[in-house]
């Protein structure tokens, strides 16, 4: 099975708050209520820098998923 790069979800726990799972390496949660980035496993290969440069794509692309998911269900 080939998986999605971003997944949405949501928790009945948590109302308010709307999750982007980022799937591949590293994995990671990001919480769109705070911001908040929840590592699922320490990228061990990268360092803080390196870490910092990728992590900021990463958020910017997980951003990007998220517009036009909203995008798409808007227009259904």
């Amino acid at each position: 099975m080939e998986l999605p790069k971003f997944v949405l979800a949501d928790n009945t726990d948590f109302p308010e708050d709307i999750f982007i799972i980022h799937l591949d390496y590293p994995r990671f949660i990001i919480n769109l209520k705070d911001d908040e980035v929840e590592f699922l496993e320490e990228p061990e290969d990268l360092d803080e820098n390196e870490l910092n440069q990728e992590m900021e794509g990463l958020i910017v692309a997980a951003g990007e998923f998220y517009d036009r998911e909203m995008e798409r269900y808007e227009k259904q």
